[in-house]
Order: structure tokens, then C-alpha cells, then sequence
């Protein structure tokens, strides 16, 4: 193990000066004007898509639907809150994100991992994992309905083209196609690695890539045809990959592995073996900005943010939460002007300034706070989890 940690410090050095170098002033200078300028115009390339899937508004931005309050019209009238599944207290707390004050809680199923947005924008599923049920919430109303039985719910997703919704059953190893309306199993694929739990699509849709937490592995999925069409171990010993992100541009996969303590970069339409890049211990939940130029990583082992840069391959600030903490799963409000976060261990959520990593709210809630939706986001439809939009 030690020889191995040893290895990946190394890859990471070298990954480090590739991505980072040692540059000069004059270096310097020119990649921050490189990184705050407006994008040289360039002509659109047409991204043939999964079928049925919205058409990509920008080949150079996957989150070009993401602006700040860029809201569809399906949400505009919602009011804006941060659900917070308690997965210890069976319940879910409802803030208000104007007076962070507590407005509701919703009692649900067994042990709610995570608060899930359709991918029509019109439902919060919450995932009660040990309950086997899927509680819908009407973010108008704030409402919860009857639940829906589904087994090992742990996390939830949808397709592109909304035809499917995929549930990441993390115990019984399988990636099970839904009815993204009714929940009825569509296809079942069992899978070989242990705990798929975090993805994310590809810029045209066409395929997935999957984090198996447990077993320190990867896998590559054919969304159109619902298989899998590969499956990677990650080169260190011990490793556990969770949240997955792809870059604005499409061309590589963030993947946050706790155990690692930073990102592995991945090129996912090769699906070669991944490099990788410090950010802190236990990094586990990756959220973009809304200009696309960063990305906020939380480390939930040292209650720190990294905030990592597109263009500059880096980590440029990180962020320590007062006090300590152990930020975990979130998303950003509509306006891109707070990054909420749940505190797992700590029965608690942080409201951080965007700007500046200020600490502008910690606000007690239920035990063992895990993922946390804010609601509603800009975007044209969900990509499921805590609210992946395009």
C-alpha cells in the first residue's frame, strides 16, 4: 500500500508539472488573461447526439444551459430551497437559502441518501437506499407523494434523451433502466465491480461513465444500448472513486476518489488509463461554476473546498471551513453566488461565498446530511443526482 501511495505521490508530481509547470511571471500573466478573457469566436461544430437527446447549445460548453439564473420555464415560479436528505434521521430539511433558516421537514424511507431532480424538472426524487423507495417531492409545493418502490436506490440518474431513468444499485451491483415517470425496471444490467454509486455523460450523450466505489473501479457505458462497454481499475491499491464530472468541453472526466485524496483525469472516449491531481483528503464532491471556468471540490476528510481552474488544469485556492467541518455533497444556487454543501459527519450544512470562500451560513439539520439538492438550478433538463443540468 505504501508503495503504491508512494507511486501515485509521484504521478501526481509529474501530472502537477505538466498541467501546472513552474512558469514564469510572464507565464503566469498570460494564462490568467487567457482565463478571465471572454473566448476567441469559433465556429460551431455540429455534436451528433444521442437520439432524441436536446441539442448541445455550444460544442465548447456541455454547461452552456447552466448560466446564472438561466432558469427553464418549467421552474421559474418554484421557490428556491436546499433539501437536505438526513440519512440517519429518515427525514429531509428544508431551507430557505434567503434567511438559512429551516422551513420544513419531510419524514421519508429508510436511510435518504440523495435528493434527485427529473430529468423534466418537475419532480425531486429523494433516494431512501435501505427503505427500497423512491419518495417524490413537488418542489412547487413542497410536497412529498407516495413513494415508489424501487430496490438499492442509492443514487439516480437519467439518460439524455429522458427516456430512462438509471437507479445505481450499490449493493446488488447492478445499473437498473426505469421508467423515468412510473419507475418500472426497463432493463437490469448486472455489473462485476462493488458499490457504483457517482456518473456523468459524455458531451453528445452517447455514453456514461460510472464510479464503483468499493472496488476501486470504472466503468464505460453504452447509454443507447444500456451495457457495459468497459471497466477500469484505478492505479492505486485502496482506491475509492465518487462524485464524477466531465470538463466543459467534454474531453476528460473528473473523478473524486476519497481514499486518493484528489481527482483522476480521464479521457473518457479512450478510456485510458487516468492521470492525477491532488486536491485534499478525502475529496468527494466535484460542482461547476457558472461561467464553466472552475470547478468547487469538497474535501470532506479535512473540511476544505479546492477550487480547481479548466484552463489551467489546477487547483488555484482552497477554501478551510471555520471551525472544521466535513463537506460532502451539494450544488450551487441559481445565481452561482453560494456553493451549499452538506456536512456528513457533523449534522450540519455550510452556505460558502462563491467569491470569496467565505463562510456565510452553517445551519444544524438531521443526522448524517448527505446529498443535498438546491433547487431549482438553471438548465434545460436533469441529469439526476444532485442536479447535474445541460
Amino acid at each position: 500500500m505504501t508503495r503504491t501511495l508512494l507511486a501515485a505521490a509521484g504521478l501526481c508530481g509529474l501530472v502537477a508539472l505538466a498541467a501546472c509547470g513552474t512558469g514564469t511571471q510572464t507565464r503566469d500573466r498570460a494564462a490568467e488573461t487567457s482565463r478571465t478573457a471572454a473566448p476567441a469566436p469559433a465556429e460551431k461544430k455540429h455534436v451528433d447526439g444521442l437520439p432524441g437527446m436536446p441539442p448541445v447549445l455550444d460544442p465548447r460548453d456541455v454547461y452552456a444551459a447552466d448560466r446564472p439564473d438561466k432558469l427553464s420555464p418549467v421552474v421559474k415560479d418554484f421557490p428556491s430551497r436546499v433539501y437536505v436528505p438526513n440519512s440517519e434521521s429518515d427525514t429531509v430539511s428544508v431551507i430557505d437559502p434567503r434567511t438559512y433558516e429551516i422551513v420544513d421537514t419531510i419524514p421519508v424511507g429508510r436511510q435518504p441518501q440523495h435528493v434527485v431532480p427529473s430529468w423534466d424538472l418537475r419532480t425531486l426524487w429523494v433516494n431512501n437506499n435501505r427503505g427500497h423507495t423512491l419518495t417524490p417531492i413537488d418542489p412547487r409545493t413542497g410536497k412529498a407523494g407516495e413513494p415508489v418502490e424501487v430496490h438499492d436506490p442509492y443514487n439516480l440518474y437519467f439518460t439524455p434523451d429522458g427516456r430512462y431513468a438509471v437507479v445505481m444499485a450499490s449493493l446488488d451491483r447492478e445499473l437498473v433502466f426505469r421508467d423515468p415517470h412510473t419507475m418500472k425496471p426497463k432493463k437490469t444490467v448486472p455489473v462485476s465491480c462493488y458499490g457504483v454509486n457517482h456518473a456523468d455523460f459524455s458531451l453528445d450523450g452517447r455514453y456514461f461513465i460510472v464510479s464503483c466505489e468499493f472496488s476501486g473501479e470504472l466503468l464505460k457505458v453504452d447509454t443507447e444500448k444500456m451495457e457495459v462497454v468497459g471497466q477500469r481499475r484505478l492505479p492505486l491499491e485502496g482506491a475509492m472513486p465518487q462524485d464524477v464530472k466531465v470538463s466543459p468541453d467534454g474531453r476528460k472526466f473528473y473523478i473524486a476518489d476519497m481514499a486518493a485524496h484528489g481527482m483522476w483525469v480521464l479521457d473518457g472516449d479512450r478510456f485510458t488509463e487516468p492521470a492525477f491531481l491532488p486536491t485534499g483528503k478525502g475529496c468527494h464532491g466535484l460542482y461547476v461554476s457558472r461561467d464553466s471556468r472552475e470547478m468547487y471540490v469538497s474535501n470532506r476528510g479535512e473540511g476544505t473546498v479546492s477550487v480547481f481552474d479548466f484552463t489551467r488544469g489546477r487547483v488555484t485556492k482552497k477554501w478551510r471551513l471555520p471551525g472544521g467541518g466535513s463537506p460532502d455533497m451539494g450544488g450551487v444556487s441559481a445565481d452561482g453566488k453560494v456553493l451549499w454543501l452538506s456536512g456528513r459527519y457533523d449534522a450540519e450544512v455550510y452556505a460558502l461565498d462563491t467569491r470569496t470562500g467565505a463562510q456565510l451560513a452553517r445551519i444544524p439539520v438531521g443526522s448524517g446530511p448527505h446529498g443535498l439538492a438546491v433547487y431549482p438550478q438553471p438548465g434545460r433538463y436533469s441529469l439526476g443526482h444532485t442536479g447535474v443540468f445541460r
